[in-house]
């Protein structure tokens, strides 16, 4: 004997016409175009990137945190050209021409080990200042004039939110959080790294802004993704993640000039030989224990 799989024949009919009403009312939902949003950048915020946040340096320590050897390209997708720009490069050349900030431009401002403030200079504008370099960024959410090219470039940006899913009969499930997403062009070209490594100014950078909140002590987050998309140095895009800690007390914003350390001396490391010059670093960070007699 067959078992029905709905019965009485009443609520099964009733059920279909639930169901084709469901569907009929996601498809006009579907054609309706969403209403504009007249609310400005600044209102319409999803996540809160104001405020004081200092780099937390947990990841290429040995390129960040110091100045690498001259030559020293590791781990960075570069061609041949950018390999000889950087075996090329010369500190002092660079302070007696006034490009010390090359250091500090574009890609390698975020890299550096800096704090950031981050403030809305307008309803359209966000301004991101770095002690490291007293370098200063915008974040343009309304189309400007096309500028002319320097150190930060000029920087598109716009809010994301992920769609989310529709819950019963097509009611729409209101979207939590977001990121910012910026995209930088108009640079002049500086150094990926404080060694020389080059980026020209055909490269162009894609920026994803996220934060989140550890319970506790370990307070608000902010991670930057970068990719660094350069068709005369990289031979594919370069990818970076750059940590940063929210600081409640801004009492230690150090403004400084755009300064670069002498690079630490020897061989820069190789394929065949990655760890090239590593006794000289441990000469610089590791305290000696030998006592004298």
């Amino acid at each position: 004997m067959k078992r029905e799989l709905c019965r009485p024949r009443l609520p099964c009919a009733l059920a279909g016409l639930l169901a084709l009403a469901s569907a009929a009312v996601n498809i006009a939902a579907d054609a309706q175009p969403p209403p504009p949003d007249t609310r400005t950048p600044r209102e319409r915020a999803p996540i809160d990137l104001t405020g004081q946040w200092v780099a937390v340096v947990d990841e290429d320590w040995r390129w960040r945190m110091v100045t690498p050897p001259v030559g020293d390209t590791s781990s960075l997708p570069v061609n041949e050209r950018a390999r000889a720009a950087a075996a090329a490069w010369d500190l002092e050349r660079d302070k007696a021409e006034g490009n010390l900030c090359k250091a500090f431009a574009g890609p390698g401002l975020m890299r550096q080990p800096t704090r950031v403030r981050i403030d809305w200079e307008d309803d359209d504008t966000l301004r991101l200042q770095f002690d490291a370099g007293r370098q200063l960024r915008r974040f343009e959410f309304a189309p400007q004039a096309p500028a002319e090219r320097s150190l930060q470039g000029y920087s598109e940006a716009q809010w994301f939110r992920q769609t989310q899913s529709r819950g019963v009969l097509g009611q729409r499930t209101p979207p939590e959080g977001g990121s910012l997403v910026v995209r930088t062009t108009q640079l002049s070209g500086g150094y990926l790294r404080p060694n020389g490594v080059p980026f020209s100014e055909r490269a162009t950078v894609k920026e994803f802004f996220h934060t989140f909140t550890l319970p506790g002590d370990a307070g608000a987050w902010l991670i930057v993704t970068m990719v660094v998309d350069d068709p005369e140095y990289l031979t594919t895009e370069l990818v970076l993640s750059s940590q940063f800690k929210k600081e409640a007390n801004r009492g230690a914003w150090d403004p400084r000039s755009c300064d670069i350390a002498a690079p630490l001396r020897g061989p820069a490391p190789t394929p065949e030989n990655p760890f090239a010059a590593a006794s000289q670093r441990r000469a610089v960070f590791e305290p000696t224990t030998a006592q004298n007699d």
